[in-house]
């Protein structure tokens, strides 16, 4: 089964907003409703994907992939870290998964 949920938006507008977006609207054929769903849905996801960017320098970008290319060996803080997580989490996660076979 499908269900489908329509959910309300509404704003409050000036006149001369109002008489732009069913402007806008009339001239690429949809009503205002529909335009307005389409541009604010079409923004929204330009927002969320620009949120997911990451945008470096070129000189942040080389050293960025000369660590990947060359990383530098592990200091003791990491090697604390690493412990920690093989003593605390991933053997703890292994008896879960051995007490359920």
């Amino acid at each position: 089964m499908i269900f489908i949920s329509n959910e309300r938006i509404s704003a409050r507008v000036s006149k001369q907003i109002k008489q732009t977006l069913i402007t806008a609207a009339d001239l690429t054929g949809a009503t205002l409703y529909q335009f307005l769903v389409q541009v604010a849905l079409e923004k929204a996801e330009l927002i969320t994907e620009k949120d997911k960017l990451i945008r470096l320098s070129k000189n942040d970008a080389q050293t960025f992939f000369d660590a990947l290319e060359n990383p530098p060996e592990p200091n003791a803080k990491l090697l604390n870290a690493v412990n920690n997580y093989r003593v605390h989490i991933k053997y703890a996660s292994e008896e879960k998964d051995t007490k359920i076979l």
